[in-house]
């Protein structure tokens, strides 16, 4: 049947009409195939002078596993259209938070596939895109610690993985950057003064940040050091005066690792003693204050007046 692969008998027929030196053509005809099919089916197993029917059928089996093998996907291949659409709407949504599309495309493609790990010859297949572009994703995905690489069972071929950590490490990363930004912005406010509009805008950019991280980061310190830096908040608000770090332990009951541990916790996180601040001065004594950015002037000129 002209379309369908040559069957034994078709072969055994081709190698007995080479015998009788019958040409393609007619061979063709009598079979119902393009001359084409005969001339390359001679051609590929053994031509004219070495066509042997049973290697021939052996030959053609082989290449229809093969075919079969390449055609068929693995499982994780075997995506709904739904499916598909999802991994697209996903990713943009990721993107849209300031991940490159490429790489939220590959990262929504891992965390989707049955094993949370595909090669990058599963992604390109995936997505229908270029094996450079699947690298370059893959770098900026592993620079910030959401993917990485593993082997085959076979250590031929390089897999790369996600695990069940990966929304934790990724919620750690963005906790330590807004920590950075509220540090930074601090020291903007120590530089231009607190008083002043660059200063009262960057102290409230800090705080913001520094809740981000507070708010992300709930690992940072202990319920013990916070409780104690909330009792020594408390201790300069009671003393209403400059004390040194001696002073409080002295006057808590404390040895002075203790203070400075409460006094390192209210630098690295200022939302504790927010609507005040703990302030340094030059000589190394502390006092409390209202935050600068919670009043403004005419708030401030209409309490002292």
């Amino acid at each position: 049947m002209p379309g369908s692969r040559l069957t034994h008998e078709d072969r055994r027929q081709i190698e007995t009409w080479l015998s009788d030196g019958l040409g393609t053509a007619e061979m063709g005809r009598r079979l119902g195939r393009p001359t084409s099919t005969i001339t390359r089916e001679i051609a590929r197993n053994g031509g004219l002078a070495g066509y042997l029917a049973d290697r021939a059928q052996q030959a053609g089996e082989q290449r229809a596993r093969r075919n079969r093998s390449m055609k068929s996907p693995e499982p994780d291949d075997r995506q709904t259209e739904a499916a598909r659409r999802f991994v697209e709407e996903y990713a943009t949504l990721l993107a849209g938070t300031g991940l490159p599309r490429m790489a939220s495309r590959v990262f929504v493609c891992l965390l989707t596939s049955d094993s949370a790990s595909l090669t990058s010859a599963d992604l390109v297949r995936r997505l229908r895109v270029s094996p450079a572009s699947v690298s370059k994703a893959i770098g900026y995905l592993e620079s910030i610690d959401l993917v990485g690489r593993g082997q085959d069972p076979d250590g031929r071929r390089e897999r790369y993985v996600i695990d069940g950590d990966v929304w934790f490490r990724a919620w750690k990363t963005d906790a330590s950057a807004h920590a950075e930004v509220a540090a930074a912005a601090r020291r903007g406010t120590d530089i231009f003064g607190p008083d002043t509009a660059a200063g009262i805008r960057l102290s409230k950019m800090g705080r913001f940040f520094a809740r981000l991280s507070d708010q992300m980061d709930g690992s940072g310190l202990t319920h013990a050091i916070v409780a104690d830096a909330l009792t020594l908040i408390a201790a300069l608000v009671h003393a209403a005066r400059p004390l040194t770090p001696d002073d409080l332990a002295t006057a808590l009951g404390w040895n002075v690792q203790r203070v400075a541990d409460a006094l390192d916790a209210i630098s690295r996180r200022p939302v504790l003693s927010d609507p005040l601040a703990v302030q340094r001065s030059e000589q190394g004594t502390y006092t409390i204050v209202p935050r600068p950015d919670r009043l403004s002037d005419a708030q401030r000129d209409a309490l002292n007046g």
